[in-house]
């Protein structure tokens, strides 16, 4: 069982592991009380005892139903029976902030970190869930300063390093967030270099944007140096159209397309997006013109097999008004595979412009016989976040190049 596997089942059973915790806090408060030498009657310690027992299973019973607002009110009961349980303010915290009640949350973290008779161990959890609270209550300043306090104290938080990674690439401060995913990566057990492979092509775009050629292009080999992502290349591909380059743009394109054939639409859509206040764009689309007819020739036959390299050359070919080509080339795939409802599409589409009208009606009767109920989008393969952009790092889950496609209509 994975990892992330684990930390996914526990956001979708929160209130059941809450609960069950609340259980394990119960039978040790007791066990401890009962070992004490506590100067109270031992009439009154069971008395005290039975009341938090009602306290606690009342409020498992309100957060296994759901009923956060229940459970937090017999929590104020049980912190006003005994000041001194510590994990009920934990609990009490962390119902709080779930419930949206972020002011409170804070309020009782920070009262606990105040307290003098407080072990370390426990004073640094209460510093985790203030940055916890601040980060869930959108104060971003305030939660990165405080889960930096925390690593001040342990720098080996694995949970808050990642905390502080998600923010700094949300905030897209590359910078800090290479530092921090380098520091994942020595105290984590998941491999990181494909992540700061895509941080720092980030980084190389920047500089690519401001004109900064020679300083992206030594950025983006450090990318290489950690993993040769898709962004990585597709960024030397336009890096080298730029550059005059367009021997190596040939060669790039080309082992793009060999190991990754399913991102030949991105590729063209990326490639065709040219900063506008850069003085070379007149040459850059010459020679991206030049690119396009390289792969328009392309003869190779596995290339040709997979539906993205065949989309990508139809809709080159009709931009360029070669209608007949693309048709001759579609018309092909029909005969041999004919298994992509999208291409099947472009199809009826290039034989209504070209006066094939009674074939186009043939083929559209069979279309809608088999035709799928959603468009064309893309998702993550990750936690299924569905858009039409292109995104390396999905807007959901924030896990990156896991990206896949539907070849549905």
């Amino acid at each position: 069982m994975s990892y992330a596997f684990l930390i996914e089942w526990g956001k979708d059973h929160a209130l059941t592991v809450t609960a069950v915790m609340i259980t394990i806090i119960l039978i040790y408060h007791y066990v401890i009380e009962r070992d004490k030498a506590v100067k109270l009657s031992k009439k009154y310690r069971h008395s005290i005892f039975e009341a938090q027992s009602r306290i606690f299973l009342n409020a498992t019973q309100y957060l296994i139903e759901g009923n956060k607002d229940l459970a937090i009110k017999e929590f104020l009961n049980a912190v006003d029976l005994n000041r001194e349980t510590i994990e009920t303010y934990f609990a009490l915290g962390g119902l709080f902030r779930s419930n949206g009640e972020i002011e409170k949350a804070i309020s009782i973290h920070r009262s606990l970190i105040a307290r003098e008779n407080i072990s370390e161990s426990t004073r640094l959890v209460a510093l985790k869930e203030l940055a916890l609270d601040f980060d869930k209550g959108g104060f971003i300043d305030k939660a990165v300063e405080t889960y930096k306090d925390v690593l001040k104290i342990n720098r080996d938080q694995q949970d808050v390093i990642q905390s502080l990674c998600r923010i700094f690439e949300d905030i897209e401060d590359w910078d800090q967030a290479y530092n921090y995913r380098i520091m994942l990566s020595k105290v984590g057990q998941e491999n990181q270099s494909e992540t700061i492979s895509h941080i720092l092509v980030q980084k190389a775009k920047a500089l690519y944007e401001q004109g900064q050629f020679k300083a992206c292009a030594e950025e983006l080999e450090d990318a290489f140096r950690f993993a040769p992502s898709v962004s990585a290349k597709i960024l030397r591909l336009k890096l080298c159209i730029v550059q005059g380059k367009m021997e190596d743009a040939n060669s790039v394109l080309l082992e793009l397309l060999k190991e990754h054939p399913m991102y030949a639409t991105f590729i063209f859509v990326s490639l065709d997006s040219f900063n506008p206040k850069l003085p070379q764009k007149e040459e850059y689309y010459q020679r991206l013109n030049q690119l396009k007819d390289y792969f328009l020739g392309l003869r190779d036959q596995e290339l040709l097999n997979t539906p993205s390299v065949v989309l990508s050359k139809i809709r080159l070919l009709k931009d360029q008004a070669k209608t007949i080509d693309a048709y001759e080339l579609l018309d092909s795939w029909m005969k041999n595979d004919g298994h992509s409802d999208v291409l099947k599409v472009e199809y009826i589409k290039i034989l209504i412009e070209i006066g094939k009208t009674d074939e186009a009606l043939f083929h559209t009767k069979g279309l809608l016989n088999n035709l799928h109920s959603s468009l064309t989008r893309h998702y993550c393969s990750q936690c299924g976040y569905n858009s039409d952009e292109i995104f390396w790092r999905c807007p959901q889950c924030h896990s990156w190049e896991t990206i896949q496609f539907r070849w549905k209509v």
